[in-house]
């Protein structure tokens, strides 16, 4: 099942929660710094073990002090005007986001519009892969949400959710 949510991806009560992550996942800014904030310092002191994560990759950690049991950290693509894989990189941030949570026996889990904020993705380009690439590859029986943080990126996701069920 899919659906869109509109508010903050630390306070939903899902089994994961995806980060939209800097290489290092040592926190940032946007989502990334709000979910480490949210989960505490056990979020980075375990981050820190791993090694960091490259582009369109995926990790998996615990949630801490989040509603959620796990934290799934990928590293979206910085937007260089579309010519250089980002697309297939972004689709495989959800790809293999998708995957760690199978793996970890997710039934519930959430996803902000990755590469959006200070990536530069432009919105309409990230809501179309994020809508099209989740609706398409979710496993059947996981509830899958995109949660967008304000009401005009929301009813941007609602175009383009209503715009890819037409075709």
């Amino acid at each position: 099942m899919f659906e869109l949510y509109k508010g903050d991806i630390t306070e939903l009560k899902v089994d994961a929660i995806v980060n939209a992550a800097n290489r290092m996942l040592l926190g940032g800014g946007g989502v990334d710094g709000a979910i480490h904030r949210a989960a505490g310092r056990g979020l980075y002191e375990e981050c820190k073990t791993l090694g960091g994560c490259e582009t369109g990759e995926a990790k998996t950690t615990g949630g801490y002090q989040l509603p959620a049991k796990y934290v799934i950290h990928t590293v979206g693509p910085v937007w260089h005007g579309g010519g250089y894989g980002e697309r297939e990189l972004l689709t495989r941030c959800y790809l293999n986001s998708l995957k760690e949570g199978v793996a970890h026996g997710v039934k519930s889990i959430a996803f902000p519009l990755i590469s959006s904020g200070a990536y530069g993705y432009p919105l309409a380009e990230a809501l179309e892969a994020a809508v099209r690439t989740l609706k398409d590859n979710a496993p059947e029986d996981m509830r899958v949400i995109l949660v967008l943080y304000d009401e005009k990126t929301y009813m941007a996701a609602r175009e383009t959710l209503a715009r890819l069920t037409r075709e």
